[in-house]
Parts: C-alpha cells; sequence; structure tokens
C-alpha cells in the first residue's frame, strides 16, 4: 500500500508539469518557469493538490461559462448597491449561475440598516466666479436640506489640525473644501478611506455645513466611496468633486477669500431597514463535511459604473471555481462553501453579519480565502499575521511554483470580506495581486466589462480553486482558530490596531460588537 501511495504521489505531482504548459503565453518569465521540479519529494498534500490542479485547469483554462456570467452580471444587472433592486437582480444571477453548474445554492438573510441612493446632486457658484461643478455624492451621506445649503465655500486643504486652526471661524456654516493627493498606489488607495474620519470630526466640532472631497481621479473621472463602516448613515453630508474642478475651486477661492459662495443641493434618498441575502454554494466533503473552507468575494458594488473589476469579475470566479471543481468529479476531505457576499462596500456589512450567524460553527471554519483586487496577477496571499500557516499555504501551492505565486505576506488591511472572520479568529488568505488597472477604474463610471482581461481572470480562478480545495483537502487543518487573548497580540504585532482606530472599527472590537468576544 505504501508503495502504491507513493507511485499515486508521483504520478499527481507530474500532471500539473504536463497541464501547466497548456496555459496561455504568460506575461512574465517568472510564470513561464518549467513546473514540476521536485516533485519526487511529493507530500500527500502536494499530491492532492497536483491532481486536482491537473483536472482543474483544463476545466477553467478551456472554454467555459465565465466571460458569459460576468457579461451578463456587468452589462446587464450593472451596478449593484446593497438594498437596490440591482442588487436583487445580482443575487438572482448568483443563484442561477450556481444551479446552471450542479453546484447546490442557497441565499441567507440579513437585516441593512437603511437603503441609500443618489439624488440630483448640484453644486451652484453664485459669485463672484462661475463655472459649471461636476461632483457625486458620497454613499450613505446624508441629504442636504430641502432647499440645499447655500454658503460660504472655505478651502481647508487636507483638513489637519493646523488647517483648520488657519480657517479659524470661518468653518462654521461653510461648505469645506478638502485636497486629496492623486491616487496610484494601493497605499494612496487606503488613505482616501485614512484621511477622511478625523476631518469629519474636526468639520462636525467647528460646525460645517457640508464637506466636498477633492477626487483622487483625473480627467474629470468620477467615483464614489463611503465614510461610514457599519452600513449606518454618516454625520455630515458630503461628496466628491471631479479633480480639475476642485483645483479649479481652490484657485478661485484663493483668488477671492471670503467671498466664494455656492448653493449644495443633495437629495439622496434614504429609505428604511431592508432584508438582503449573501449567497451560498456548495460542494460538501467527504470525510469532514462539518468542517468547511470559504471560498469569497463581494458581489455587490457602487452605481456609477458596473462594478467589473470591484467585484464582479471575481464573484464570477467564485462561481467558476465552484463549477470546475464540481465538473472534475473530484469531492474533497472537507466542505468547501462558496460565497458571494453582499454589503462588502458598507463597511463588509454582509461578511460580518455571515460571521456573526455562523459564529457557533466557526471553530471549525478552516479558512477564509478571499478576492477582490480585479484581475492583476496573484503573487501570493496576504495571511494577516498568520505566520503559523504558511508553510501550509506553501505546501498546497508547491504544484503550482511555476506560477510563482510565493511572496506570502503576514501584512494585513482592513478593506475586504475576510476582516470579521480574522476578527473571529479564523486564518485567513487574501489574494495579493498587482494593481494593473484596478486603481485607476477603482469605484469609478469606467469600471466596466471592458477592463477585465479573461485570461488573468482565468489564471486566478484556477489558483482560487485549487487553494480552496488544498486547503479542504488536507489530513490536517491549516491552522488553528486563535483566542481573543491571541487576536489582541496579533492585532499589535501587526500594527492593525492602528488602522482600527484611524477608519473606526477599535471601539466596536473593544466592545465585543465586532469580532471574537472577550
Amino acid at each position: 500500500m505504501r508503495l502504491a501511495l507513493l507511485a499515486t504521489s508521483f504520478l499527481a505531482c507530474a500532471m500539473v508539469s504536463t497541464v501547466s504548459a497548456q496555459l496561455p503565453p504568460a506575461k512574465t518569465d517568472s510564470f513561464a518557469k518549467p513546473a514540476g521540479q521536485g516533485t519526487a519529494a511529493c507530500s500527500a498534500a502536494e499530491a492532492s493538490c497536483a491532481e486536482a490542479a491537473a483536472k482543474i485547469l483544463p476545466q477553467v483554462m478551456g472554454p467555459s461559462p465565465l466571460e458569459e456570467n460576468l457579461r451578463r452580471l456587468t452589462d446587464e444587472v450593472g451596478g449593484r448597491v446593497t438594498g437596490s433592486p440591482e442588487m436583487a437582480k445580482a443575487v438572482e444571477w448568483a443563484v442561477a449561475a450556481f444551479r446552471a453548474e450542479g453546484v447546490d445554492v442557497h441565499t441567507e438573510k440579513y437585516t441593512l440598516p437603511l437603503t441609500w441612493s443618489e439624488g440630483d446632486t448640484r453644486l451652484e457658484l453664485s459669485g463672484p466666479v462661475k463655472f459649471p461643478v461636476r461632483l457625486v455624492a458620497e454613499g450613505w451621506s446624508p441629504p442636504t436640506p430641502a432647499g440645499g445649503i447655500e454658503a460660504n465655500l472655505v478651502d481647508i486643504g487636507y483638513g489637519n489640525e493646523q488647517d483648520f486652526a488657519r480657517a479659524g471661524a470661518a468653518v462654521k456654516g461653510a461648505i469645506l473644501l478638502a485636497s486629496t493627493d492623486l491616487g496610484s498606489t494601493w497605499a494612496d488607495l487606503f488613505n482616501e478611506y485614512t484621511q477622511p474620519p478625523a476631518v469629519i470630526e474636526r468639520a462636525i466640532k467647528g460646525g460645517a455645513a457640508a464637506i466636498l472631497w477633492m477626487g483622487a481621479r483625473e480627467r474629470l473621472l468620477l467615483y464614489r466611496h463611503t465614510n461610514t463602516g457599519d452600513a449606518t448613515l454618516d454625520r455630515i453630508p458630503q461628496a466628491v468633486v471631479a479633480r480639475e474642478a476642485a483645483m479649479r475651486l481652490a484657485r478661485t477661492i484663493a483668488a477671492y477669500p471670503g467671498k466664494v459662495r455656492a448653493r449644495f443641493h443633495m437629495p439622496n434618498k434614504i429609505g428604511p431597514a431592508i432584508e438582503q441575502e449573501n449567497v451560498i454554494g456548495e460542494i460538501r466533503g467527504r470525510e469532514k463535511p462539518d468542517e468547511v473552507v470559504i471560498l469569497g468575494a463581494h458581489l455587490d458594488s457602487w452605481d456609477l459604473g458596473t462594478g467589473a473589476l470591484d467585484n464582479g469579475c471575481n464573484a464570477a470566479l467564485v462561481i467558476e471555481a465552484a463549477r470546475a471543481i464540481k465538473a472534475t468529479g473530484l469531492v474533497p476531505r472537507r466542505t468547501i462553501r462558496f460565497v458571494l457576499f453582499s454589503g462588502e462596500e458598507q463597511g463588509m456589512y454582509g461578511s460580518w453579519q455571515y460571521a456573526r450567524a455562523h459564529r457557533t460553527e466557526l471553530d471549525k471554519v478552516r479558512a477564509v480565502v478571499v478576492f477582490d483586487s480585479g484581475v492583476g496577477r496573484v503573487t501570493g496571499y496576504s495571511l494577516t499575521g498568520r505566520g503559523d500557516i504558511e508553510d501550509g499555504v506553501r505546501e498546497i501551492l508547491k504544484p503550482l511554483d511555476s506560477w510563482d505565486i510565493i511572496h506570502h505576506t503576514l501584512e494585513g488591511d482592513i478593506g475586504t470580506d475576510n476582516w470579521d472572520f480574522f476578527l473571529e479568529g479564523v486564518p485567513t488568505l487574501v489574494a495579493e495581486q498587482d494593481e494593473a488597472n484596478y486603481l485607476p477604474n477603482y469605484h469609478a463610471a469606467s469600471d466596466t466589462f471592458d477592463k477585465v482581461d479573461i485570461r488573468e481572470l482565468k489564471i486566478n480562478t484556477a489558483l482560487a480553486a485549487v487553494t480552496a480545495w488544498g486547503v479542504a483537502d488536507r489530513a490536517e487543518p491549516l491552522g488553528k482558530r486563535l483566542s481573543r487573548v491571541e487576536l489582541e497580540q496579533l492585532l499589535k504585532e501587526t500594527h492593525l490596531d492602528e488602522k482600527m482606530e484611524q477608519l473606526g472599527y477599535w471601539e466596536p472590537w473593544q466592545n465585543g460588537t465586532r469580532g471574537r468576544k472577550p
């Protein structure tokens, strides 16, 4: 038996080399390196992953419904704000796509605190200089009062304490203009979320009427974020102004200090609490069906574009990974759940509610794998401080060594659907991806189907499927569930405690609203 198993292991490891050679030409030399080196020492876990990869890759890289599924989601359903009719259509799309491939699927409900949509947002200058201003409402911003706000425009620079001190009493009752840097890196994007909370606090303390944020993109491109992290209404009306228009406003304010006035009209529509759904497909495990690995992505998006890069492509990836695994006929040791979360853009609200609803089962959730950065080539996984699982991840991905997916990091960011599982102590893996064309189109009107490189999406899909399979089929769990004490230590070691304070997540962690109970 031992000799037979060893021979099977060697054969399975060798199979992936043949499959890898069939992939389309790579963008980088590292991706094109020969696979299968060192397979003679292949472990049982590597053998399982190699066998799965050899069967999964042809399914994904060949003809498949992936592209058409994504086209229907983006071109026909369009932008999918949680709580909107379009979000309900997206849920129907996902359920139908899972069922079409014979994957068991159901939805799970939670309550969203409110619904939100933008009205006819306008900023009309009343003098001494007039010009049209392009802007859109921040997501989950309260509306302006009936009739709008008529007030002076005050430039507060970047909105730090010194900037507010210079503005002084002029802040009270004013419409504030806050500067931002042009965004071109992942760090810049993170700053788009860490800058606002303190500025909002100072603006409210100073009695400001509203805030206009200078856009971080050029060429009049508009996008939408939200500055509230729990799906509740923000505390002050806010909008994003096209960068060129905002810079012109700043120059006009400087040329005519204290004399630039405007009427700000933003009749956002706020509705009551509403039931929303997460979509869950499942392939049940053969030996330990009560132990679960989650492969997830968020299904919702903002509404200026059609949510292709963020995150329709990865919603389609999750469904395609389920289809491919199902089509191989392989059954993993543990259950794989393929979860499409809603409410991600509202502070990861849907995944937070899922984690809360399944809290009694989290001891048996072995890992959560999340994709949420467009179609950029995956370089490794962010393990969010979990050095204890790195060797296991490397073992799982060993059959794909030629793909150069070896640059794992222990860093972690607060910004996608792994977060509440991490705070519950569950091991999480978030795909670390090249920026590609993600940032220029992030949350913007330009985030449309044509921006998606289908070949790259297929490569990422194959990786996602092999990763989920590998965690689900290994003999031992990838890692343990951490205790509250262990999590507190990990937050300090990774400096995530500082990021949580910047983004307003520290208090919910401290009082037990989010994360593992004290």
